[in-house]
């Protein structure tokens, strides 16, 4: 009977889990492990869809249940040949799957002189020479990411091969010795000795190569020695951290092996092996069951513990277990909401090691990866990046009604509705919003909006107002940023300029004249500007046309021009306060986190400078917004940081008008070009950081702006359902965006954002600056420009 001790306790020591040997409590076992799984994987269950590329079944090894093994055979190759290869990859790849499986037999060049004819013709000497064509071969023509399971390899042919897969695996299986031994089923197998397997793990950590690994239970082995084979996986993930998930598969015998007759592991011995897997790994490991070995008891698989369902093909069989088909994914997805969970798709790699690239995949491989993930490295679903041409995704629908349920009577939901109510929520605590997904996600966006209704009721403002960017120049080297021109990106879209007080004079009168009530001023940090320039701005504008508010400076232009002029933050704000300065945008924000900001913008402000300007701002009476501009290098523990930041600030200096989320424009940045980003969020993260920034920030900050030039008309209407209640400015003339390849153009008129807003149920306001009610004026759009295309064309 398993004591309430070990029940209670954390991961059990060695002779605690040697201990769960004798336990035959199965619900209790399947209960703890669930409690186990879900303080690691909350609601989510994953599998990887692949494609299964047997590139040889010749195999040196005689294990005793195995079909996979062919000797050779006359007619048939021994190898697949390149065109075999990528006809697979191609299918898989249009099938949308993300992975491609290379599975082998182990050195049969080594046994088979028929081996060794076929690769000499095929150009190589060994089976892993051709192995490593083939991997890059299928990632340059298809983008799927390698996964390589080939056997006992040495250290040198671990290296190797991790510069063209992105995570390698080797079934432990047992580490019992005596199955290697007459009688046993791995007799005449060198290959299956656990020392060799256990050593060419561990290689593979001291590689820092992302790693599969497993048990196989049924073929003889006792309980205990299951739980010891364990223990020893886990002893090497915790020297390396590289075993990524382990498999627990039952044993399935097949016709014309020796084991033909063995007796198959029962169901409950295969519920009892997942629970105590679960049990001595831990909550964050990743512990996987194949559903097609065990199709009709899914959900009993995810009750005993697991978290993933591993690789599920639609175009290609299981080799290994051809009599096994693949459940449909479908039914996968029911057997999934059966037991409160949500499926969803993953790539070869897990998403810890997806956020962490640097340290575990090889150079050549991590853009490939960077393109699929998105910020929790989950793949992206949809094609929608901020300010491109694609249409977003269809939102899930609301969960049915037992995921509901569960959900309403979560933690994560309990953090929602604390939020709501004015608690500040921990780091770890608000980060757990950004796990949401399917159903739980238009839950938390229905709660958010619910919120916004209590605190701003269903109107939508919006200012009439126009961009100056007075110049592309930059003396700053921030790596994300199209726009500004320097020796990192004199290749970008458009020229270097520099506009003269007149010009900036006669754009903010032109605005004026055409509607405007505010201009909003931000440029790059020109060498030769000082902070008398910023000055001279100011009453430039103020001298053509004093009723318009200026809104300008980012906190990177106030520290450069009162550094210039030697004087004190407060000095300097208090002089352009005199000269006309009504509020500060809160950009070069980025992300309010150190070490984010060493790699994205490594020579601007720190996290305190961005503060102190900010605080100081306040102080001196100026009001500012606050941005955040997400979906690059960050993870969402970076996006809770800054979030937190804010609100703190705010709480000491109530001085923020405005939450703004910035979702990154990848198209044309040079980080992107560079394969170090990101391509932007994807639209549910974007949805969602609006969504958990009102619970989040409230009651600190109370206004949650849409950037229609990131997000696009149906990007803003979705977040007006999630939290959302300002739209910002009609812009005008805006080119930031624009330069970083958005193409939801310069302006929109009071009359698409008016009309947008009341597509949502919800009614339009045009407001001030600072959130006042803003008096009518007539606004006039700026004639629309026929393209060149449409000239030519008329």
């Amino acid at each position: 009977m398993l004591t309430e001790t070990l029940l209670d306790a954390g991961i059990p020591d060695a002779t605690a889990a040697l201990s769960l040997a004798e336990c035959r409590d199965l619900p209790v076992l399947m209960a703890r492990a669930r409690s186990i799984r879900d303080r690691g994987h909350g609601s989510i269950v994953t599998y990887s869809p692949k494609v299964f590329i047997p590139l040889t079944q010749l195999c040196r090894d005689v294990c005793h249940y195995c079909t996979f093994a062919k000797a050779p055979s006359s007619g048939i190759p021994p190898y697949l040949v390149p065109e075999e290869v990528l006809a697979i990859a191609r299918a898989g790849a249009r099938a949308g799957c993300h992975e491609a499986l290379f599975t082998l037999g182990d050195k049969p060049e080594l046994r088979y002189s028929a081996a060794r004819d076929a690769l000499a013709a095929l150009g190589h000497d060994t089976t892993l020479s051709y192995l490593a064509a083939m991997a890059r071969l299928v990632e340059r023509e298809t983008g799927l990411l390698p996964h390589i399971n080939a056997g006992l390899m040495s250290r040198a042919d671990i290296r190797a091969l991790r510069a063209v897969s992105v995570s390698q695996g080797l079934m432990l299986e047992s580490s019992a010795v005596r199955l290697s031994q007459p009688g046993g089923p791995h007799y005449g197998s060198p290959d299956k000795v656990p020392a060799a397997r256990l050593a060419m793990i561990a290689a593979a950590g001291e590689l820092q190569v992302p790693f599969t690994s497993g048990i196989l239970i049924g073929i003889g082995e006792t309980r205990r020695e299951r739980i010891e084979a364990l223990l020893a996986l886990r002893d090497l993930h915790e020297q390396y951290g590289h075993i990524q998930e382990v498999i627990v598969q039952n044993f399935r015998r097949k016709p014309g092996t020796k084991m033909a007759s063995a007796e198959e592991p029962t169901s409950e011995e295969l519920h009892w092996t997942i629970a105590v897997a679960r049990i001595v790994l831990g909550a964050d490991a990743n512990i996987q069951a194949p559903p097609n070995l065990s199709p009709r008891e899914v959900r009993e698989l995810i009750e005993a513990g697991i978290n993933d369902l591993g690789g599920v093909s639609p175009v290609t069989p299981d080799h290994v277990n051809p009599e096994a088909p693949w459940p449909d994914l479908l039914m996968l997805g029911r057997a999934t909401e059966a037991a409160g969970k949500l499926l969803l798709p993953r790539l070869a790699v897990y998403p810890a090691i997806a956020q962490d690239l640097d340290r575990w995949v090889d150079s050549g491989l991590q853009q490939a990866v960077r393109k699929r993930v998105d910020a929790s490295g989950f793949p992206r679903v949809d094609e929608w990046s901020p300010g491109g041409l694609f249409a977003p995704p269809v939102l899930p629908e609301f969960p049915s009604a037992p995921q509901a349920r569960h959900f309403l009577g979560s933690e994560t939901y309990r953090l929602v509705e604390r939020a709501a109510g004015g608690t500040r929520l921990s780091e770890a605590e608000a980060t757990q919003l950004f796990d949401v997904r399917g159903g739980e996600f238009r839950i938390v966006c229905a709660a958010a909006d619910e919120l916004r209704v209590a605190v701003k009721g269903d109107t939508v403002t919006y200012i009439p107002n126009c961009n100056i960017n007075y110049t592309n120049i930059c003396a700053y080297k921030c790596r994300f940023c199209a726009f500004s021109k320097g020796k990192i990106n004199d290749d970008l879209r458009g020229k270097a300029y520099n506009l003269s007080l007149p010009e900036i004079r006669d754009k903010a009168a032109d605005a004026w004249d055409r509607g405007a009530i505010e201009v909003c001023l931000q440029g790059g940090i020109h060498p030769s500007y000082t902070g008398q320039t910023y000055l001279d701005i100011c009453k430039a504008i103020k001298t053509a046309q004093p009723q318009l508010h200026i809104h300008a400076f980012s906190p990177l232009e106030i520290w450069q021009g009162a550094t210039t002029l030697g004087v004190s933050l407060r000095e300097f704000l208090t002089e352009l306060v005199d000269a006309g300065l009504g509020s500060l945008p809160g950009t070069a924000a980025e992300i309010l986190d150190d070490e984010v900001r060493k790699v994205l913008c490594p020579d601007k402000l720190t996290v305190a400078q961005w503060s102190e300007v900010i605080r100081t701002a306040h102080e001196v009476g100026l009001k500012t917004t606050a941005t955040i501009m997400y979906g690059h290098i960050e993870r969402p523990v970076h996006w809770v940081r800054h979030m937190l930041h804010l609100r703190d600030l705010q709480q000491e200096t109530g001085g923020f008008t405005e939450f703004v989320p910035l979702p990154f424009v990848h198209m044309e940045a040079p980080l992107y070009r560079r394969g170090k980003a990101r391509r932007g969020p994807t639209f549910r993260e974007a949805v969602l950081l609006h969504a958990v920034a009102r619970p989040v920030l409230h009651p600190a900050i109370d206004n949650i702006q849409s950037s229609w030039v990131k997000m696009g008309s149906e990007g803003i209407r979705a977040c007006l359902q999630a939290g959302a209640n300002d739209l910002g400015g009609t812009l005008m003339n805006e080119s930031i965006s624009r330069a970083a390849g958005a193409v939801h153009g310069q302006e929109m008129t009071p009359e698409e954002l008016e009309d947008t807003i009341r597509s949502v149920g919800r009614l339009p306001e045009r407001r001030t600056t600072l959130y006042g009610a803003a008096a009518y004026r007539e606004y006039l759009p700026r004639p629309k420009q026929v393209s060149r295309e449409a000239m030519e064309h008329s």
